[in-house]
């Protein structure tokens, strides 16, 4: 695969099954440095495409763990 930008699923899905192939590359060597790239191209499509909202206030202290009564 040419590196270029994800600029589609098509893309977005050819970039995930390399990412799955070079994964646990050594860094610095010539698969690493593409794994690393392709991740980092990965993970701008994402956040453009796939954005996560920041949970209100309620849902934030839902979700956190309880407080013993110590820590209060």
């Amino acid at each position: 695969m040419k590196l270029s930008p994800i600029r589609n699923e098509k893309d977005h899905a050819a970039a995930l099954s390399e990412i799955e192939l070079l994964w646990g590359a050594d860094e610095g060597t010539q698969e690493g440095d593409r794994l690393e790239i392709l991740v980092t191209l990965v993970e701008a499509y994402e956040r453009a495409h796939f954005p996560i909202d920041a949970p209100d206030r309620a849902e934030a202290l839902m979700a956190s763990p309880p407080r013993s009564r110590q820590e209060q």
